[in-house]
């Protein structure tokens, strides 16, 4: 039940705490012309609409205390990923991927409490921001889309075999109990899919220059919001602390070369050219492991395209109506339950602490022993749940096995995502028209 989903973007570029002074303070004045600088398919983008993201961009490299690119540069960045995050939004249409408003206002109050401000307040901290509900809302609404079209196009289909995770762990083994960690930021410079000869060499040119700027002595973050292409590019090319397992083979064998400041040379992936920069390093390690497991079954109505907030919460309240006249727990799951457990009775065996996202596991380590608890609400939708034992558990070798399974997961399914997001912008008919502003 637990993914890998990211924080949204678009929190780090519009909250933080406390929220900062005014956009329009923190960034140059910029002059709204209303015209076309890129057309993707059959939608086009204006130069307000291209200004509007740049104000985040300009907000979060001045909170990060980063100078900003020249303009046109800025420009050419924040264009091109806001004609990625259109190829994904027309995919969403396409194919029926979308979020309600229930979810999104569900959302919206997630990140005010998380904030630890009311939905008044939180309103009130965004227009001292000068950023109105409507557009963060909006923002929102489509980040949320993307992360549903990346969870069924992308992740849901990545699988992790256990002779993967016997060979992953068999390696590890050869390579020393302990596994470094990095903390890291990336420039990443895309090529298409089916370039030619000279795009990839025009590329590689576009690569050597960002390296020969951080060799001059400029900022990687400055050079990271100038030419990556990363969806991080205005985070400094940000990517925090991973364990070495964790990230691309490409990227591990880099920074396990590098010392903490160094600067990697082009690296070059089916994906494009990238430039590391190590940050810090640590040895991780490996401890034994006894943890507090709750044995744990549960019943789930999601929310999704087809089903609202409203309906799935209906659901799962005439579902707990029922055990609670008398239903046998096991006999409600197997005939309600939109989970993979529901075939035996929603039974989930042993859960360790990091197994299930927050929100189930904070319902479940509280929860009475034989009383069923819920709804819970979690980004999967409603849960019923009930603990029928508790134990003391060494855990360790699971836990090394899982944390197998996540670190290939991920990888893969980074992978895969790039790979998946330069396919649909190679298909994509986009029409760049920012010379002619």
């Amino acid at each position: 039940m637990k993914t890998s989903s990211p924080l949204l973007l678009l929190v780090a570029a519009f909250v933080t705490v406390g929220l900062h002074a005014p956009l329009a303070a923190q960034a140059p004045r910029i002059q709204l012309v209303d015209r076309i600088v890129a057309v993707v398919n059959d939608e086009v983008i204006t130069r307000n609409d291209l200004n509007e993201q740049k104000r985040a961009v300009l907000a979060q490299l001045k909170r990060q205390g980063v100078a900003p690119p020249p303009d046109a540069e800025l420009d050419a960045q924040v264009l091109e990923r806001f004609i990625n995050e259109k190829v994904q939004l027309q995919y969403a249409r396409e194919n029926g991927i979308r979020a309600d408003d229930e979810t999104v206002n569900a959302a919206l109050q997630r990140i005010a409490a998380d904030n630890k401000m009311s939905m008044q307040q939180f309103a009130a901290a965004l227009r001292k921001d000068g950023v109105t509900v409507e557009s963060f809302r909006s923002e929102l609404k489509n980040e949320i889309t993307i992360n549903r079209v990346r969870e069924r196009e992308v992740d849901s289909r990545v699988n992790v075999t256990d002779a993967e995770i016997d060979g992953y762990l068999a390696q590890a083994k050869a390579n020393g109990a302990n596994q470094a960690e990095y903390e890291l930021a990336h420039i990443l410079i895309l090529v298409p899919e089916q370039a030619t000869p000279d795009q990839v060499e025009t590329r590689r040119k576009r690569a050597e220059e960002a390296l020969r700027q951080l060799k001059a002595g400029t900022a990687f973050a400055q050079v990271a919001a100038v030419f990556s292409d990363a969806n991080d590019a205005a985070q400094g090319g940000a990517l925090g602390w991973r364990q070495g397992d964790r990230l691309p083979t490409l990227y591990a064998d880099a920074a396990s070369k590098l010392q903490p400041g160094a600067i990697s040379d082009v690296l070059r992936s089916a994906n494009g050219f990238h430039i590391l920069r190590l940050i810090d390093k640590r040895k991780g390690g490996e401890q034994k492991a006894v943890v507090e497991q709750n044995k744990t079954r549960h019943i789930l109505v999601r929310v999704n395209d087809l089903v609202s907030e409203s309906d799935a919460k209906a659901k799962i309240e005439r579902l707990r109506d029922r055990i609670a006249a008398g239903a046998k727990f096991e006999d409600v799951a197997k005939q309600g339950s939109e989970d993979g457990s529901a075939q035996k009775g929603g039974e989930l065996g042993w859960v360790s602490p990091g197994d299930t996202v927050p929100e189930f596991e904070a319902a479940m380590t509280k929860a009475p022993l034989n009383t069923v608890v819920g709804p819970v609400r979690t980004q999967f939708g409603y849960h019923l749940l009930e603990v029928t034992e508790r134990r003391s558990q060494d855990v360790t070798q699971e836990r090394s096995r899982a944390a197998a399974r996540a670190a290939l997961r991920e990888r893969k399914a980074d992978e895969a995502y790039q790979t998946w997001l330069r396919e649909q912008r190679d298909r994509a008919t986009v029409e760049v028209k920012l010379a002619d502003n």
